[in-house]
């Protein structure tokens, strides 16, 4: 797909690839939780995944399936699967895939809920190593005989701290690892996958795909550039003629299926609505974020501003390799205030920003992070994060820019 086709294809992706009922411009939502069948075997068929098609809405319906189509073409992959939420998508894939005994090398900048469910897989005999992956040397020297997967985000969240994508896909590749990617800051109108040798991507819908803060959802997309023969945790039983489709086979069997995480009809109708817009959302949100970090970095009240489109970040040169373009450098910047200034009355005196947590919203959003998201995790691995007790998240959204300015000047007066 040329990317001066994508925003076109956004807007009508639902009718074309989907072909709805009656002239529809939308897959309708299809609630019915069983299907009937003519003749028992094709039932049998479906159930042995000898035929496509639909036994009961907890796998798979029609609603799904539809989005999945759409999903899986934005990102030039073979097959998606959605789930209830991004960390559902995120658990099915990694619960599916890993076995007792496995080793995966993981970003230590991860997102606060994410570190907290692979902290929880240690408990099952997964071994885990975090590292520093803005530097995909220290990702090079984790490996181990048994190591499995490599798993970041694109953008970590909420410093902004940007993987070193390019030199990870190609250790990836040297020692035949799986490459799990999250893109949930930099879904695909800014960010091609395959160009960094990622294999899945996990993705929370909730945020920049679905855009309004109306809908839950997740997704896992398979690029299909991964050899699964060479996988050895793939089950004899999904072990198909088609070796291409093992993984995501197998994961929705076991992570979807088993887990029970399903996207609902109605969740799925409403992040494909939200999808047509994503292309605009994002350039004006990354604009919006890029003059904002501008105005903190030169504000006497701010200490320090975590953007990727500044040229002060650490890792700008590399993200304006791999994020470059009319989407820019996505909607997510953090900031530490000076210490004479109160964090708390600056968030409580903002009018227009909201106060809130949720990300790639059309609204503004501010939080305070230590003390919510990443509370949990305690001040020692806080600081291993680089999340200190000042640091506020802002999630920049589509208002105009000169108000959201005005609202964090008077603020911090």
């Amino acid at each position: 797909m040329k990317k001066n086709q994508l925003a076109t294809t956004l807007v009508h992706a639902d009718r074309k690839l989907n072909s709805p009922q009656f002239g529809g411009v939308h897959e309708a939502s299809n609630n019915s939780v069983l299907f009937d069948f003519e003749d028992v075997a094709d039932l049998e068929a479906v159930f042995q995944g000898k035929k496509a098609g639909h036994v009961y809405s907890r796998s798979s319906s029609s609603s799904a399936a539809s989005l999945q189509n759409i999903l899986s073409e934005l990102d030039g992959g073979i097959a998606a699967t959605v789930f209830a939420t991004g960390m559902a998508a995120i658990s099915a894939t990694f619960y599916s895939l890993l076995r007792a005994g496995d080793h995966i090398i993981v970003s230590q900048y991860l997102f606060g809920n994410t570190r907290s469910f692979f902290d929880q897989l240690t408990h099952f005999s997964i071994d885990v190593s975090y590292v520093d992956v803005s530097d995909a040397s220290n990702v090079a020297n984790a490996i181990k005989d048994n190591t499995k997967i490599v798993f970041c985000e694109t953008i970590a969240n909420p410093n902004t701290q940007v993987a070193d994508l390019y030199k990870i896909g190609d250790y990836c590749v040297q020692h035949k690892l799986l490459f799990v990617l999250d893109n949930t800051m930099t879904p695909s109108v800014m960010f091609n996958a395959h160009s960094v040798k990622a294999n899945l991507l996990t993705t929370s819908l909730t945020k920049y795909v679905a855009g309004h803060g109306n809908v839950l959802g997740g997704a896992l997309i398979d690029l299909g550039n991964f050899d699964w023969r060479t996988y050895a945790n793939i089950d004899e039983f999904y072990k198909g003629a088609d070796s291409s489709m093992w993984g995501s086979i197998q994961i929705r069997k076991k992570g979807l299926r088993d887990m029970g995480a399903t996207l609902a009809p109605h969740s799925a109708h409403l992040v494909s609505v939200g999808l047509e817009t994503l292309s605009m959302r994002m350039q004006k949100t990354s604009e919006n974020a890029l003059t904002i970090a501008e105005f903190l970095s030169k504000n006497v009240y701010i200490r320090k501003v975590n953007y990727p489109g500044l040229l002060s970040h650490p890792q700008h040169a590399l993200a304006s390799q791999v994020f470059a373009g009319k989407a820019g450098y996505g909607g997510i910047l953090s900031f530490e205030l000076n210490p004479d200034v109160d964090m708390r009355g600056f968030l409580n005196k903002l009018n227009l920003i909201l106060r809130a947590t949720h990300l790639g919203d059309t609204r503004t959003l501010a939080l305070p992070v230590a003390s919510t998201i990443f509370y949990e995790n305690g001040p020692e691995k806080r600081a291993e994060m680089g999340i200190s007790d000042t640091l506020i998240r802002l999630s920049v959204g589509i208002e105009d820019v000169g108000d959201l300015i005005d609202d964090i000047a008077n603020a911090l007066h």
